[in-house]
């Protein structure tokens, strides 16, 4: 295993792979550097003298600027080193030549619903209105345990606290949310659980949901009748039925849809498990499927990367504006734009925006940029997609799926137990994570500095995929853990 790596010949700091003790030597790529401080597992050490106000340079772009001189062989942290970045910015689109070679095609063993789409999950899910029902839409969902049985899979309520007492935007996004969310081909069956005075009441939630198959979707307003739960029982009874007549069938991986989302990142994320990930994308995408990248904030400092992808300069503006309309949101609300506000990133080894940035970004790999989506927005466009959510993680991957993502990749080097409503695959970026929480973690792209290439790991990400899409079930998914969040950014009444 390597001691440290200096990810671009560029950079004048490399990371190092392991706890580096105060004097011991470093020998890389011709250079020798004999370290004057500790330096923790995924942190920063100088390779050459810095001084104050130049640049620190990392994945071969700048991460921030000394705060005061850095000599060789130094750590490089949040105590020497601070943001370059300022606040809303002008771009100029300079496209890059990206593409991905087409490959041969594959399959998984999927669910083909009767509006075309393909599911990966066979399942019936209670959805709320409001959060008045949620203690309801619960005890549903453990009396419908009982009905899992032959193809049926599960029986999932999302609860959440909206659907009334909002305004704007949220009341906006929480009907969205709920109408994409009842679109999900993951979602074999739906019940709707209304209260009947909410805002967003059933008959109000229709003219978002447009045209559905009146076998899948059922509705029940809870005011409406004397016994709720025997009511929404034998409506459960009835989806349970239809249900269990699909079965998995051979679909092609070109109607996959992945989402991509980080947390709890440290040093070794942007080296291993994201960059993994983003091989993973060009994989997947060289076979006709989808990806979709999300977390505006954490593409702050890595942002023209993206926007020099995009396919057309129409695709541009819409990203210039995805980055600029966070920037806004946040500024709006007398926060700091360049915030990196994880204290467990800083501790693994992140150090400024920057960084996280431009480590987050790999997970993008190098596809060209196909779409830019909003919030709530489902996907249309094959290839690579941008979508605007914020960072938190469970907001975040919620976000993933009701744009369309049918699994999740979340990678991570802290680690996290979280779900969200669809598959989602755990990746961590270091080993010792992955043998410490077993019971977390699904893949391990630590492995990539120890015995693996990056190509092999994308290869065994995709086999692994493909089993999840068939069936397989995730280490939350085996806990039982489901998870559902709705971006809120204004005034509840």
């Amino acid at each position: 295993m390597q001691d440290v790596i200096r990810i671009n010949q560029e950079d004048n700091v490399a990371v190092a792979l392991r706890p580096i003790a105060k004097g011991e030597t470093l020998v890389m790529g011709g250079i020798s550097v004999t370290v004057s401080e500790e330096i923790p597992q995924g942190h920063k050490v100088a390779l050459k003298p810095v001084k104050a106000g130049e640049e620190i340079v990392k994945y071969g772009f700048r991460i921030g600027f000394a705060k005061e001189d850095i000599n060789t062989g130094q750590w490089v942290h949040v105590h020497n080193l601070k943001t370059a970045l300022g606040d809303l910015l002008t771009y100029q689109y300079e496209p890059a030549n990206a593409a991905v070679t087409q490959r041969e095609h594959a399959v998984f063993q999927g669910f083909r619903r009767t509006d075309g789409k393909a599911g990966v999950r066979n399942e019936i899910w209670i959805i709320p209105t409001v959060g008045c029902v949620n203690s309801i839409a619960k005890a549903l969902e453990k009396d419908a345990k009982r009905l899992v049985e032959g193809s049926l899979e599960e029986v999932v309520a999302f609860p959440h606290p909206y659907g009334c007492s909002q305004m704007g935007d949220d009341q906006e996004h929480t009907r969205t949310v709920l109408a994409d969310m009842i679109h999900h081909p993951n979602a074999a069956g739906v019940l709707v659980l209304g209260l009947g005075c909410e805002n967003s009441n059933i008959p109000v939630l229709k003219e978002y949901i447009g045209d559905y198959d009146e076998q899948r979707v059922r509705f029940l307003q809870c005011q409406d009748v004397e016994d709720e739960h025997e009511a929404a029982m034998e409506i459960l009874e009835e989806l349970a039925a239809y249900a269990k007549g699909f079965t998995r069938e051979p679909i092609d991986a070109s109607e996959l849809v992945i989402g991509m989302k980080c947390g709890g990142s440290d040093g070794l994320s942007g080296i291993t498990a994201n960059p993994t990930v983003g091989a993973f994308s060009d994989l997947l995408i060289s076979k006709g499927g989808t990806t979709i990248l999300t977390e505006v904030p954490e593409m702050f400092g890595a942002e023209t990367i993206l926007m020099n992808r995009c396919e057309t300069e129409e695709l541009f503006q819409k990203t210039v504006n995805l980055i600029n309309d966070f920037k806004n949101y946040f500024t709006s609300h007398n926060q700091t734009i360049y915030e990196n506000p994880s204290p467990g990133n800083k501790k693994g080894g992140i150090s400024t925006l920057e960084d996280k940035s431009l480590g987050c970004t790999q997970k993008s790999g190098s596809a060209p940029v196909k779409g830019v989506l909003a919030y709530g927005e489902p996907v249309k466009e094959k290839g690579l997609n941008l979508l605007s959510a914020p960072g938190n993680d469970l907001v975040a991957s919620t976000a993933l799926a009701v744009s369309g993502a049918q699994i999740v990749l979340f990678t991570t080097g802290r680690g996290t137990p979280f779900a969200s409503p669809v598959p989602t695959v755990k990746i961590s970026s270091n080993s010792a994570l992955a043998g410490k929480k077993n019971n977390w973690i699904d893949f391990n792209a630590g492995r990539m500095v120890e015995d693996k290439s990056k190509e092999e790991l994308a290869q065994e990400l995709f086999d692994y995929v493909l089993e999840v899409a068939s069936g397989r079930k995730v280490k939350a998914e085996e806990a039982g853990f489901h998870d559902m969040a709705i971006f809120k950014q204004g005034v509840t009444l």
